[in-house]
């Protein structure tokens, strides 16, 4: 099943959604997850293995961590070789002082952003379909 790459129909149709909780970014040395915890997205780096989880599960590992962000799912299925879409919103968020961490997985597009300004994130996302489905 492909996703849809029209950028107009990517922005007007991508439906912003916070999930509830803090995530935080963690890493760890080799391959293996600690267990213990759960993370939504791994990424394997020549420095060791980077950990996005609920910070609640880095806490109870001893792990360390810098930033505190909330995840932002965009409900639209955006195609892999979509163009454009993370530009639009990167900027959009860029705009308002917003900075993002994206995590493409198959389906959706996942951003992760400052914890103290998610809902304010979701309501610049909003505001960019709203003007995206008028143009």
């Amino acid at each position: 099943m492909s996703g849809e790459s029209d950028l107009r129909k990517l922005l007007s149709g991508m439906r912003p959604e916070l999930h509830e909780g803090r995530y935080v970014f963690c890493t760890v040395p080799g391959t293996t997850v600690p267990p213990g915890t759960a993370p939504v997205a791994t990424v394997l780096e020549a420095e060791g293995l980077t950990l996005v989880l609920r910070q609640e599960d880095a806490d109870a590992a001893g792990l360390a961590y810098d930033y505190t962000a909330g995840w932002i799912t965009l409900r639209i299925h955006s195609a892999l070789d979509a163009v454009g879409l993370t530009a639009a919103f990167a900027t959009e968020l860029g705009a308002h002082g917003l900075s993002c961490n994206v995590i493409a997985g198959y389906h959706h597009d996942h951003l992760f952003v400052a914890a103290d300004r998610a809902a304010e994130a979701v309501a610049v996302l909003e505001g960019l379909a709203e003007r995206s489905a008028q143009d």
